[in-house]
């Protein structure tokens, strides 16, 4: 029955999407006498954590019960109170983990301190799930870098558009639903100065209980016009510009006046350095990003190697022309064996779209 459970608390790990980065998503069951007599999961960033939401939900005394928890519970003092103590003090018999907690801080010690206290310790149920669940955050919580998301949606030619740019909409509507729950999932959202001078997006999560993206718009010279959306809506001070220093001083301090921030990143080849800029924005606790960039900018981004995640929308439509962009574009690659390989596939069917998720080797 222990996968039975654990599934139950992964499900109980998914309520907090979009709601607890930087930390991660996790579910809690306990079990006594065969019957669940509680559940909980993280809400929020600095809110109790699994562990304890399901304490206090417990309708009857959970002395000698399993818990069944999808992430290692901590045993230091952050935000909250070590979770393993409660669990000690609270006199549950056995409990089983998903995966343990890659931070440096809890890896295993959460374990030893349970099993000290003779407490029976499994761990490794449903362990992939729970990884996957939490990508975001063990990336994240070994590196200080940010989870990247590189979304496309095209043709079945590979166009993201027709030769006179035009590319609303490509694919269909289930589709772009798709694409704003993966909006209020991460941190960030990205694009390239170009997208906002030729679209000028809000780049906001359009679902109900969505929560608003940070916009990072990559922009080496500062040539964003300042009648952007980004700069003008009501979201402004969730915007990033993140230039260099070749950009106009003036336009900065307005820019910054009108409520966004510009981050100076470093330069390499006269554009934004992507790895500083990654390095950069994980100091500010971002933790994942969606890139929507165009095609220059996924080049950047692939040959970087910043792109942890792939997610492609193809639509059933054929489009055709020399001219019309594709999703990757730049220099390219010189010979194949440079090509940028996928591996994990996962192929999906939404409404007449495909989708095609992979991760990077």
């Amino acid at each position: 029955m222990d996968n039975f459970y654990m599934s139950l608390a992964l499900e109980n790990a998914k309520k907090g999407i979009g709601k607890v980065n930087p930390n991660p998503m996790v579910g809690s069951i306990i079990v006594k006498n065969e019957r669940i007599v509680a559940s909980g999961f993280h809400k929020c960033y600095g809110g109790d954590h699994a562990e304890i939401d399901a304490f206090k939900n417990a309708m009857e005394d959970v002395e000698g019960a399993t818990m069944y928890v999808t992430l290692e519970p901590c045993s230091h003092y952050g935000k909250t109170p070590p979770c393993v103590e409660k669990i000690i003090e609270k006199k549950i018999k056995r409990v089983v983990i998903g995966t343990l907690d890659p931070n440096p801080l809890v890896s295993g010690n959460g374990v030893r301190k349970l099993i000290d206290a003779g407490i029976e310790v499994s761990v490794g149920v449903l362990e992939e799930e729970c990884k996957r669940v939490n990508e975001i955050f063990m990336k994240y919580i070994t590196s200080k870098k940010p989870f990247v998301i590189m979304k496309c949606a095209m043709s079945l030619d590979g166009k993201i558009c027709t030769k006179y740019g035009e590319s609303k909409w490509i694919t269909g509507k289930e589709s772009r639903s798709h694409v704003h729950k993966t909006r209020n999932m991460v941190s960030a959202i990205m694009v390239g100065v170009d997208t906002v001078i030729k679209d000028n997006p809000k780049l906001t999560c359009r679902m109900e209980n969505g929560k608003n993206p940070i916009r990072i718009i990559v922009d080496s010279t500062l040539r964003i016009p300042l009648k952007s959306n980004v700069l003008v809506d009501e979201y402004r001070d969730k915007t990033i510009i993140a230039t260099t220093c070749s950009a106009n001083k003036e336009k900065v301090e307005y820019i910054q006046s009108l409520g966004a921030k510009v981050l100076i990143v470093d330069k390499k080849e006269r554009r934004v350095n992507l790895n500083d800029l990654m390095n950069k924005l994980g100091a500010m606790n971002i933790d994942s990003i969606l890139l929507e960039g165009g095609g220059t900018l996924n080049f950047s981004a692939l040959n970087e190697k910043i792109i942890d995640k792939v997610q492609v929308y193809i639509a059933p439509k054929i489009i055709g022309g020399k001219l019309a962009k594709t999703p990757v574009e730049g220099v390219g690659i010189d010979k194949l064996n440079e090509a940028f390989n996928l591996k994990n596939l996962r192929v999906d069917v939404l409404d007449e779209d495909i989708f095609i998720e992979g991760y990077f080797k």
